[in-house]
């Protein structure tokens, strides 16, 4: 007989099929919300060692956003201690509070305001400054503190020699004063990103690069297209390979070899017939067919009285805009570490959203919650819903299935074929200009493609590998009902900011124009759809913003001027005067046709969640068309900065993303399947593209609480863009990307 161990070293290729698991049994009752970290507690977020180190713990982690040193300041600034005593610890379910996703510029929000990590560090000061006031028997008043050292008149006590190594068991306190802004010493400065000599040096410690004794090396086997099922796998046929498991379960199919050259090789050499999915609709035609289809609608405004207004009406503009379905293109294909031991699970995962992966994870492999550790370990970007959540999940099938750590790295076309895309949008717009060039009534429909999204505490049949084995993604489901006094929700910036946003007599939008419609249509989408940078956002600030520049120009008003008249909200109108004075905007009537321009565009993100203006200047070249961006300038409101540098990074980043969505990157497919799997199918702005200058404003009002910044800037870029090509042409762009073809055929 010949032993597994012999069988395995002579080339044999071990299956493992669990294709007896029920999906559908496992999406029953499930605790997805257990963490025995009690975020009510202060010795939830921080201790102090008896060395004087100060380790905090946070749910919001860095994912290249810079959120690693903000948050290091933080604690840094409200227990006055250097920031190089502070050891900040992020994303890891054995030890850090449940914060949920790292998500839509909700970081600052989550944890500089006075709340979480912010009021945690601020009760630690006072209870420390407390205990010294009562050792010394004198009014906690009349202490002081720099460097984690208390001091009154010659007397002076370390916060080590007060609590070092033991816990505070004190609850956070509600009426803990937050440092004034006035005061502060480490926040508000442009301290160096803490992870900058690591990530330079190459000794920074990226998922990619986790080692497990034992560790084994996975691939998946996808489907060749959207809904393809397995009808068969041909074992034999990676028997060659040494060392080669197969795992299936489900439509799930993977391979786990000792070496990765192996499992890569195993992964193209196994053979599995699968079962057709449904055909694609025509790419060419995707637009139209995407209007035509079943929705989910929801009425976001609507004050009753916009169709006789426009039939009425002597000057009416009409527009439609198209958005394309987009790809994060992180740098490096995504990749996790599993290692299950039989009811024991720990993963090293890229994952925005460590206690969500967790309970997926758990429902995955049906075990206890309790029983899966989630480290989050950076991946190479992401900036939304790319494959780290999914591949996260293979790892961890893959390792249960073979009782031994794998490391799982997707190749590039995994990643680019598989993950959930940025969403394709349709917008149709009509608006009513007054004789005096105001708007007298606008009328907005939209249509927006969606599949899956972020898995959350217990959907992982939101990402592929969830849909594989057996769990559903989400569809789109009607709107809640809302009463008609309801307040105005416009966090995907569907309502232009010009509209007063009125629902019956509640108003709360950031213009002037109170005879309104805004109808959103949702489409069930033949991919997965799920967040990317300024999800939908984007999409739908590059229609409005485009279609007010339209507007001003047939009102042949300026298009600074124009704006500023329909809107009424402060904060807004500040950053867009501030981005026009940086930008020594001069009064213009657009499209002027002389090969260079100048455009415009301003967002209120999220209504609420930061402001930004920017003036984009450009070149576009006579022959062929060509776009050259020169200069931005834009200008941002994120309330209290704990970082300008930081924020600058932000926005010069958001510019050079938000360029290359604009004029390059767009999702290309067949009858069957994506075909953009590479960077030649799939391009984007090539690393010797000239950079344009970026000029970065901060407007910080006083007293204003931090908002989110990280995805302001890029949701105004394709607008300014195109409205600074307008100025340059005389061409309208409706549709991105802003290929040269498009632009001559605009012209």
């Amino acid at each position: 007989m010949v032993s597994r161990r012999e069988f395995l070293a002579t080339g044999g290729a071990l299956i493992v099929s669990f294709n007896s698991f029920n999906a559908a049994q496992a999406q029953g009752p499930f605790d997805t919300h257990n963490s025995h970290i009690d975020p009510k507690q202060l010795d939830s977020w921080l201790a102090v060692a008896a060395n004087g180190t100060v380790t905090a713990h946070t749910g919001k982690v860095d994912l290249g956003q810079g959120m690693f040193t903000a948050q290091t300041q933080l604690v840094a600034e409200e227990l006055c201690v250097p920031v190089a005593r502070v050891k900040l610890i992020q994303g890891d379910t054995d030890i850090t509070p449940d914060q949920g996703t790292t998500s839509g510029s909700q970081s600052s929000p989550t944890n500089f305001r006075d709340e979480n990590l912010a009021l945690a560090a601020a009760t630690a000061r006072e209870a420390l400054l407390s205990m010294a006031a009562a050792q010394w028997k004198v009014p906690a008043r009349q202490l002081s503190v720099t460097d984690g050292v208390i001091t009154a008149g010659s007397r002076r006590i370390t916060y080590a020699q007060l609590i070092g190594g033991k816990q505070f068991h004190l609850t956070l306190s509600g009426t803990a004063k937050r440092r004034p802004r006035d005061q502060w010493k480490v926040l508000g400065k442009p301290v160096p990103s803490l992870d900058r000599t690591a990530l330079m040096t190459g000794s920074f410690e990226f998922v990619q690069y986790v080692k497990v004794p034992g560790m084994l090396h996975g691939r998946v086997v996808r489907p060749p297209q959207m809904g393809g099922a397995v009808a068969s796998v041909d074992r034999d046929s990676v028997r060659d390979i040494p060392g080669v498991q197969v795992v299936v379960r489900k439509d799930f199919v993977g391979v786990v070899a000792p070496i990765q050259y192996d499992a890569i090789r195993a992964a193209k050499q196994l053979k599995v017939t699968w079962n057709p999915g449904p055909e694609l609709p025509a790419q060419n035609t995707f637009y139209d067919y995407l209007r035509k289809q079943p929705s989910q609608d929801q009425m976001l405004i609507d004050s009753g009285n916009v169709e006789p207004s426009l039939a009425s009406a002597g000057n009416v503009i009409r527009a439609k805009y198209l958005w394309p379905y987009q790809m994060h293109g992180s740098l490096g294909a995504s990749c996790a570490v599993a290692d299950v031991r039989g009811a024991k699970v720990t993963v090293w995962s890229p994952t925005q959203s460590a206690y969500p992966t967790r309970s997926c994870i758990a429902k995955l492999l049906n075990l206890p919650l309790e029983n899966v550790h989630v480290i989050f370990t950076r991946g190479s970007g992401c900036y939304g819903l790319n494959g780290a959540d999914a591949v996260s999940f293979d790892a961890a099938v893959l390792s249960q299935a073979v009782g031994k750590p794998v490391r799982l790295q997707f190749s590039r076309e995994d990643e680019m074929r598989w993950e959930n895309l940025g969403a394709a949008v349709v917008v149709e717009q009509r608006a009513a200009l007054g004789p005096d060039g105001a708007i007298l009534a606008w009328d907005r429909e939209n249509w927006e493609s969606s599949l899956g999204s972020r898995p959350g505490y217990d959907a992982p049949g939101n990402v592929i590998s969830g849909m594989l084995l057996g769990y559903e993604p989400r569809k789109p489901h009607p709107a809640p009902a809302r009463p008609p006094q309801g307040r105005l929700r416009n966090g995907s910036n569907t309502v232009p900011g010009y509209m007063a946003g009125c629902i019956g007599d509640a108003c709360a939008g950031d213009g002037t124009i109170r005879n309104e419609r805004v109808l959103t249509h949702q489409i069930v989408s033949p991919f997965f759809t799920g967040p990317l940078r300024s999800p939908l956002r984007i999409q739908n600030t590059f229609a409005n913003e485009c279609f007010m520049d339209e507007l001003a120009a047939a009102a042949k008003a300026d298009p600074v001027e124009f704006r500023l008249k329909h809107l009424k909200d402060p904060r807004l109108i500040a950053v867009l005067q501030a981005a026009a004075k940086a930008a020594n905007w001069q009064t213009r009537p657009a499209g002027q046709g002389k090969g260079a321009g100048r455009g415009v565009a301003c967002v209120n993100y999220e209504g609420g969640n930061g402001y930004a203006a920017m003036v984009a200047d450009v070149e576009v070249n006579s022959q062929t068309g060509g776009i050259r961006p020169k200069r931005f300038v834009v200008a941002i409101d994120a309330g209290a900065v704990s970082n300008p540098d930081g924020l600058r990074n932000q926005a010069e980043g958001g510019v050079l993303q938000g360029m290359s969505r604009a004029l390059v990157e767009e999702v290309k497919w067949d009858s069957r399947h994506i075909t953009s799997t590479d960077w030649v199918s799939y391009p984007v702005l090539y690393l010797g593209y000239e950079m344009p200058e970026v000029e970065v404003v901060i407007v910080e009002p006083p007293e204003a609480p931090a908002t989110g910044a990280g995805e302001t800037a890029i949701t105004i870029a394709a607008p300014a863009i195109a409205n600074a090509v307008f100025d340059a042409t005389g061409a309208r762009l409706r549709q991105v990307p802003f290929t040269p073809e498009r632009v001559n055929a605009a012209r």
